[in-house]
């Protein structure tokens, strides 16, 4: 199965979402390792990236590894997303840039960027064609269901985006109002999806592979977005392949072995990607890794009192000897 967005050339109907203070580098490579197609930066403002600050500038590193990588952009403000995009063409190092409309954090909502566009769609459409007119890859756009209950118009804003020349849109099937509770609606994506002519992508509660299959036949979309559903289970890329390759699944979780492995790895890469604080961000990684097996929650107590590298590097050898 074969999916195109733009110019990309997808393996699998399958990307990975941009996840604020998750989507960094090793996090990227660990699920591209299982299959992953296409992955995003964590979401950068605008504003910030236009002013061009180490810290935001941080956020677009990657490698030859890393590719085809998308970019995902936040703002309202047509002349800071026009300078974000200029600062972008000449770092040359993505293949996809992507508008959110989509986040429902409120300092987010509060400046009326992400998801707060679904009230002005008129001024959604100018960004996208803003982005569109000057970046040097395609545009695509991040939407949510809608702003609340009574106002569910992400067939209009999705239009809209279209005209303006977004080549895909990612869909998240719950309104702003319903932050990630709730159900997700994907008759109204199935809706949208009928009215357009680009590609759309399904987010919300992608959490297998055979709820990705499921979604994608109730909805006739062609692809889903995967987000929480990575957290530790990078396997659930290389698992979407196989499905709709024709294979049997067996096992959602990896072996003893392979798990540990992965924790190694994945630590490795972001304590030399961050050396400083690698060791403290990974305690939320292991304990995603863990928190299916026996004895989890004691485990993970363990992981948060941690304090330094070397501390967590022993937690991970007794992680492997209680697998062994």
């Amino acid at each position: 199965m074969s999916i195109h967005i733009g110019g990309l050339n997808l393996g699998i109907p399958a990307v990975l979402a941009p996840m604020a203070d998750t989507s960094d580098l090793p996090f990227r490579l660990v699920n591209r390792s299982c299959g992953c197609p296409l992955a995003f930066t964590e979401m950068i403002n605008a504003r910030s990236l236009s002013y061009g600050g180490k810290k935001v500038l941080k956020l677009l590193d990657t490698c030859p590894q890393d590719s085809p990588l998308g970019v995902q952009l936040l703002g309202r403000e047509p002349e800071y997303i026009r300078k974000a995009v200029d600062v972008l063409n000449e770092s040359g190092r993505y293949e996809l840039l992507d508008l959110n409309a989509a986040c429902p954090v409120r300092k987010v909502i509060r400046r009326g960027e992400g998801a707060a566009l679904a009230k002005d769609i008129k001024l959604l459409g100018e960004l996208v064609k803003v982005m569109v007119k000057h970046s040097q890859t395609p545009v695509s756009v991040k939407l949510r269901a809608g702003w609340d209950a009574d106002n569910r118009n992400v067939c209009d804003a999705a239009l809209a985006v279209q005209d303006a020349g977004a080549v895909c849109v990612f869909i998240h099937g719950r309104t702003c109002s319903q932050q990630y509770h709730g159900d997700v609606d994907y008759e109204l994506i199935g809706a949208a999806k009928r009215r357009l002519s680009i590609p759309v992508f399904v987010s919300g509660n992608v959490f297998s592979a055979e709820l990705a299959q499921d979604i994608i036949k109730k909805t006739a979309c062609d692809g889903v977005v995967v987000a929480r559903g990575s957290f530790g289970n990078p396997w659930i890329f290389s698992q979407i392949k196989a499905l709709f390759s024709g294979e049997v699944l067996v096992e959602h979780r990896p072996d003893r072995a392979a798990l540990v492995a992965m924790v190694r790895r994945h630590f490795d890469m972001l304590t030399d990607y961050d050396p400083r604080t690698g060791h403290v961000r990974f305690r939320k990684v292991f304990s995603w890794y863990i928190r299916y097996l026996p004895g989890a929650r004691h485990f993970r107590d363990k992981i948060f009192r941690s304090r330094s590298q070397s501390e967590m590097a022993g937690l991970i050898d007794d992680f492997a000897g209680e697998c062994a």
